[in-house]
């Protein structure tokens, strides 16, 4: 759930650095809550189901 949730916020980030118009702070922000979303998961070790 948390990786699908991580992929999803990239691929937003992804989409906002490539139109680069609007909400441009709010894409970084996405990208920073997937990083740490991914880092959360690495650091507690969980295997996928």
């Amino acid at each position: 759930m948390l990786w699908t949730i991580a992929v999803i916020l990239i691929f937003l980030w992804l989409l906002g650095m490539v139109t680069a118009n609007t909400l441009q702070g709010f894409i970084h922000i996405l990208l920073v809550i997937a990083i740490i979303a991914v880092l959360i998961r690495v650091i507690r070790g969980r295997k996928p189901l």
